[in-house]
C-alpha cells in the first residue's frame, strides 16, 4: 500500500487487478508517483469476482479503480492526474500543452495496438510464428526509439525530467518485455538496435514509484 498524500482514507481509493498485470501496474505507479494511499485488491487468476464483473460490467477486465466506490476502467482513461495535480512536489503525468498531449496519447494507444500481440506469441498463449511475433516487435521498439528521442528531448524520460504518461504505457509492460525474451530466447530491448530505449529501460525500472511494481522477469 502507498502510504503519502492525503486523500484520506486510503480505502477511498482501491485498484482491483493482478501484481502481473502490466495494465495494472499503470496505475500502481501513477498513484505512487502522486504519493496516493490506495488498497490493492488482487483478483485470482481465472476466476473473476463479483466486484471486478460489477465495477467493469462490460469488458470484464482489470484494472479498475475504484475512487470514493465509483469504478473508473481501462488503463490508459484512468483520471489520476484530473483528480490528484501536480502537487507538493508530485509531478504531472501527463504534458501541460494540448500538443504534448496528443502525442504521447497517440504513442500510448500505438504501444497497447503493437506491444501486448507480440508478448503473448512470444510467451505461448498464442500459437502463431514466434519469429514474425519478434521481428514485429522489434520494429515497434525501434519507432519508440525514435518517439523517445523526440519527447525526452535530451532528458531521461518520455516525460522530461520525470517520469510521464508515456514512460508508464511503456514501462509497464518491461518486465514481461524482458521475460519473453527469456523465455523464446530474442533480443528486443537490444543496446545497439535501440540504445536510448535500452537505458530508459533500466532507469524506468529503477525509479523508487516502479522498483516493486513491475515484475521481475524471472
Amino acid at each position: 500500500m502507498s502510504s503519502t498524500n492525503s486523500s484520506g482514507d486510503p480505502a477511498a481509493v482501491r485498484v482491483v487487478g493482478g501484481w502481473a498485470s502490466p495494465f495494472m501496474n499503470r496505475v500502481v505507479v501513477a498513484l505512487k508517483l502522486k504519493g496516493v494511499e490506495h488498497e490493492m485488491l488482487q483478483e485470482t487468476v481465472g476466476k473473476k469476482s463479483e466486484l471486478l464483473l460489477r465495477s467493469n460490467p462490460v469488458h470484464k477486465k482489470i484494472p479498475v479503480l475504484l475512487h470514493h466506490g465509483k469504478p473508473i476502467a481501462e488503463s490508459l482513461i484512468i483520471y489520476i492526474d484530473e483528480v490528484w495535480p501536480a502537487s507538493n512536489g508530485a509531478p504531472s503525468i501527463l504534458p501541460r500543452d494540448p500538443y504534448g498531449r496528443a502525442v504521447e496519447r497517440f504513442w500510448a494507444k500505438y504501444i497497447d495496438d503493437k506491444i501486448p500481440p507480440g508478448i503473448r506469441v512470444l510467451r505461448g498463449s498464442v500459437e502463431e510464428d514466434k519469429d514474425k511475433a519478434a521481428g514485429e516487435m522489434s520494429t515497434a521498439l525501434q519507432h519508440l526509439e525514435e518517439a523517445f528521442v523526440k519527447c525526452s528531448q535530451g532528458k531521461q524520460y518520455f516525460g522530461g525530467d520525470n517520469i510521464g504518461y508515456l514512460d508508464i504505457a511503456l514501462g509497464s509492460f518491461l518486465g514481461w518485455i524482458r521475460a519473453v525474451e527469456k523465455i523464446a530466447g530474442v533480443e528486443l530491448l537490444n543496446e545497439t538496435k535501440v540504445p536510448n530505449l535500452a537505458a530508459w529501460a533500466d532507469r524506468f525500472c529503477a525509479h523508487p514509484a516502479v522498483v516493486d511494481v513491475v515484475p521481475d522477469a524471472d
